[in-house]
């Protein structure tokens, strides 16, 4: 099911250009074949595809009011807040107006309010348009909420009970762990009252964590609330960030709403809340279920293997570069990713200075300075006079080995 195809944008890698002719999707890994990247390092145009996700994420949710429906086609899409904001600019004698575009803004009917959120993000995570901040939330929608967590159609392959069995899974999470930040002035926010069911499962696991009567919040300054995450005081007139599901007793700063495992700033204030803590949606989805180090979709299967500390569908541990299975073979990690040993001696074996092959990994080799030699009398031996050097001190220069002074002066004279 899904993705039994290639794709080919023509986006160079924004990680590792020179060797990234332009993305072409690997058919189940989510990487690409030519610099083995994921797809939110190259830099393709994807804004209509990620509102759909996001409108899918929050369909059948109380977030319904964040989306809109297609009328050809009846896909939810994100009706993402953009922010234009305009200011005079004198120049010479005459008035030019300068436009500053945010690609997303809280969903705050006080412009004012959004403003202040986005001035205090750090710079580089500020997503104006064509800025480094509008690339770093790009990415972490494509990292943060990946497609293939809410989607069996973005799934390779998934039998009829693993997509039941998402479905519930999706299903579950949407009812209750996903939630949108709200911006406010701690001021103006009304506390409730937890109920004690919420309070025994650790802050966040019902369906509406915040559930109970209603009361005011008392004449409070801001330096009274402090920051859930940094623990430090909110200053004078500057806006929080509430998470419904946490309780209105709970604000952050707006830099501190951040995923508790990934450290990212949770993008467009999506978050999961689990047992007192925020999570992006990736991190809460690695906390409820396995992920396949292979295709990075959550395994729903009965059987997987666990290898290098990984878990994998039994089809997906396969070598990294040509895609053999593994099971039963002998295979190398390069870089925690698994290579059969035909693909180690051709793509990642160390060199031998001595015979210029490459060198088994199974066999013993010499190391020194980036060099490398095969353990043996004809490989590890003085450039100069040939003497073995196994076990004997030596000078090393550029790669070449001497038995002593005399035979380096030698050689280099």
């Amino acid at each position: 099911m899904g993705l039994g195809h290639e794709e080919g944008f023509g986006a160079p890698c924004l990680k590792c250009k020179e060797k990234c002719e332009g993305f072409e999707l690997h058919y189940w890994r989510k990487i690409c074949r030519n610099c083995k990247c994921g797809q939110e390092e190259h830099d393709i145009p994807s804004s209509s595809e990620e509102d759909r996700k996001v409108g899918k994420l929050f369909e059948d949710t109380k977030y319904t009011t964040l989306i809109a429906k297609l009328k050809n086609d009846g896909i939810p899409l994100y009706k993402r807040n953009v922010m234009i904001l305009t200011s005079p600019v004198p120049y010479k004698k005459s008035v030019t107006i300068d436009t500053v575009t945010y690609e997303w803004a809280p969903p705050v009917q006080n412009q004012t309010l959004a403003k202040q959120y986005m001035q205090m993000l750090p710079k580089e995570k500020q997503p104006v348009a064509g800025s480094e901040g509008a690339q770093y939330r790009k990415k972490q929608l494509a990292k943060q909420l990946p497609a293939h967590d809410q989607d069996p159609s973005k799934c390779h392959e998934l039998s009829p009970s693993e997509v039941r069995h998402m479905e519930q899974f999706v299903k579950k999470y949407k009812k209750e762990a996903l939630g949108v930040g709200d911006v406010k002035l701690p001021g103006d926010v009304e506390v409730r009252a937890p109920d004690e069911n919420n309070l025994k499962n650790g802050g966040g696991r019902g369906t509406s964590s915040t559930v109970g009567t209603m009361e005011k919040s008392p004449d409070r300054k801001a330096s009274q609330y402090s920051c859930y995450h940094c623990k430090l005081s909110m200053k004078e007139g500057d806006p929080a960030v509430y998470a419904e599901r946490a309780g209105y007793d709970k604000l952050w700063h707006p830099g501190c709403f951040v995923c508790g495992t990934c450290g990212e700033l949770l993008v467009d204030m999506i978050y999961f809340w689990k047992n007192g803590n925020l999570y992006c949606g990736r991190h809460y989805c690695d906390s409820e279920r396995p992920r396949c180090a292979g295709c990075d979709e959550l395994i729903f299967s009965n059987e997987y293997t666990l290898a290098e500390g990984q878990n994998w569908h039994l089809k997906h541990f396969c070598c990294f570069d040509c895609d053999c299975v593994l099971a039963g073979i002998t295979y190398i990690t390069v870089n925690d990713k698994p290579v059969c040993k035909s693909c180690y001696m051709k793509n990642h074996a160390a060199i031998c200075q001595g015979c210029h092959n490459a060198i088994d990994p199974e066999v013993q080799r010499v190391s020194y300075n980036n060099f490398n030699w095969h353990a043996k009398r004809e490989c590890f031996l003085c450039s100069c006079c040939s003497k073995c050097l196994i076990g004997q001190k030596f000078i090393s220069v550029e790669g070449m080995l001497f038995c002593s002074v005399a035979c380096k002066e030698k050689m280099m004279s």
